[in-house]
């Protein structure tokens, strides 16, 4: 006799949540969940499914806001801890980019360069508590007249701040290899020459985004885990693109989805975002993202139940022909093998190392397990799903 299908909603999901009855688990605990029981049985038993993933995210920043001063400035030029920030928006208002290098910095004159601070370093030292010298210029209006301003500043001198992220948590990210002959420093780190070492950028099964492929549950309002506290999905992320060729089981072969993410500066830590400095490319943010996803029906109990074993991602050469903007795959590995430390392409085998931390998305995902555990964490309906593409499915 087939069982009868499973329909849950976000109220009653959030109203055991409030009773502390819902039943909550990782998506790593949901694949042995699964296993066991099935899919149907699973989406009975279980309500919410945990996910996280901690990587570099390049497109991420704060809005700040330093307050009036006396006499007021429009401050149209701003620098904190000398790292620029954008000004371009009202009189002390201004935005740090997580890639923005401190002035002065050699860059790549000396080769490959260290970049040892910037605008992501910036973000963690005032969510840490640092002071940060602020500067900021003005070209001086009848009602701002002020043309410098200098001050120590720490987070709690902020009016605002808020961390908003224009492209988090990348569905999937390609493997980087090097087949040139020297030695190349990229955002994917750094690749030896003729294919010696491959990176890699993704939690795996863990990552939000495979637990749920079509994004059922992920759009605008969603609720999640953004740097240590509460954050939303505010928009699709830049480069968002689910048109892309997936599996059978619906998992994008590429890159694909992404999520714009916002979320109050002040009530998050300096553990869960951590500024890098990538020698000869840049500075960036590592940021901790994990997304809780109701397990609405079986559908949704299946995929999270996604093993590393059945995501794959296309390998490129970052040494010739991404740079030239003409990367073609030169093959497709499992995610379980890129965990394993090798993976053989053409023959060869080859050393990986991933540039994001499997240790630090499985602890995101126990995190948020234990807040909605403790009812401190209700699930997030979206008002607006993000666009997907259900229609791509392989045949």
């Amino acid at each position: 006799m087939k069982k009868r299908r499973v329909h849950k909603t976000y109220g009653e999901i959030n109203e055991k949540i409030r009773q502390g009855r819902a039943v909550v688990l990782t998506a790593e605990e949901m694949i042995d969940m699964v296993e066991r029981n099935g899919d149907v049985e699973s989406a009975r038993k279980v309500d919410v499914v945990t996910t996280g993933t901690f990587s570099p995210m390049c497109s991420s920043g704060a809005f700040l806001n330093f307050g009036h001063t006396a006499p007021r400035i429009r401050a149209s030029r701003v620098w904190l801890n000398d790292v620029p920030a954008y000004g371009g928006i009202a009189a002390v208002d201004c935005y740090i980019g997580a890639t923005e290098v401190v002035e002065g910095d050699p860059l790549n004159s000396v080769y490959p360069g260290e970049f040892n601070y910037g605008g992501g370093h910036v973000i963690q030292d005032l969510v840490g508590g640092n002071v940060i010298r602020l500067r900021a210029e003005g070209y001086g209006t009848d009602c701002y007249p002020a043309r410098k301003y200098e001050r120590n500043i720490t987070i709690g001198d902020l009016r605002d701040g808020i961390l908003f992220n224009p492209r988090n948590a990348y569905q999937n990210y390609s493997c980087a290899v090097n087949m040139s002959d020297r030695t190349i420093y990229t955002y994917m780190g750094m690749l030896r020459p003729r294919m010696a070492n491959a990176n890699y950028a993704t939690s795996g099964q863990l990552s939000p985004l495979f637990n749920d492929p079509y994004y059922r549950t992920i759009g605008i309002g969603t609720r999640i885990f953004l740097g240590g506290a509460q954050g939303f999905v505010a928009w699709p992320g830049t480069q968002h693109n689910p048109h892309v060729k997936r599996g059978r089981n619906g998992i994008p072969l590429e890159g694909a989805g992404t999520i714009a993410t916002v979320g109050n500066l002040k009530e998050m830590s300096p553990d869960w975002l951590v500024g890098a400095s990538m020698m000869g490319y840049g500075v960036s943010l590592y940021v901790g993202v994990g997304i809780p996803i109701p397990v609405l029906n079986e559908e949704m109990a299946r995929y999270t139940a996604v093993k590393d074993e059945d995501i794959y991602t296309q390998v490129y050469d970052y040494g010739m022909d991404y740079p030239k903007g003409a990367a073609k795959s030169l093959g497709q590995v499992s995610y379980r093998d890129l965990r394993s430390g090798t993976i053989v392409l053409n023959g060869q085998r080859i050393a990986t190392s991933p540039l994001s931390s499997y240790f630090k998305a499985r602890e995101i995902a126990q995190i948020l397990k234990e807040w909605i555990e403790r009812g401190d964490f209700l699930i997030g309906e979206p008002q607006q799903l993000l666009p997907s593409g259900e229609d791509d499915l392989e045949s």
